[in-house]
């Protein structure tokens, strides 16, 4: 082994002078052990969204039907409305399972005005206007959204297969 001419014996017998690595080099970052996973809630609110979800369900399915069979219910209008906005924001929430929740929300009830106003005008263009088409309507392209995203995470598919 050469030693360089003006290096003391400590230079020379440093690791990092063969290629090892300095301390400072391998510091990594350290993250938490629940990092990536949701952490659980305590107390009695824990079990809050499965249950709002639930009451959204059956509200906006109580406002459907009761616009479709034409009851005279004075909850037919709040209900209905109800099912008209939360129909297709919850579908293209869905769909967005990538966006930050802000986006995700911010896209959803913008996405919903666009599907609403579209089926509006579609059937006003055609003369075709009826409380019962929009519903109709509405609930078919929220169910097409919806089932687009059950489709892309079904079991027996390949990573191949999926829709990215």
């Amino acid at each position: 082994m050469t030693i360089p001419v003006g290096l003391r014996d400590i230079e020379v017998r440093h690791p990092a002078r063969w290629g090892a690595k300095t301390p400072m080099q391998t510091l990594r970052i350290k993250r938490t052990s629940t990092d990536g996973l949701e952490r659980a809630r305590p107390g009695p609110g824990r079990d809050l969204a499965p249950a709002l979800a639930g009451a959204a369900v059956a509200v906006g399915g109580t406002g459907a039907l009761l616009a479709l069979l034409d009851s005279g219910s004075p909850l037919r209008g709040p209900f209905a409305l109800f099912f008209l906005f939360a129909a297709p924001a919850s579908a293209i929430a869905a769909l967005l399972h990538g966006l930050d929740p802000f986006g995700r929300v911010l896209t959803s009830v913008a996405g919903t005005v666009v599907v609403d106003m579209l089926v509006a005008q579609g059937m006003l263009a055609v003369h075709r206007w009826s409380v019962d088409g929009g519903i109709i309507t509405v609930a078919v392209i929220s169910g097409l959204m919806s089932l687009s995203v059950f489709m892309r995470h079904m079991p027996g598919r390949t990573t191949a297969d999926k829709v990215v």
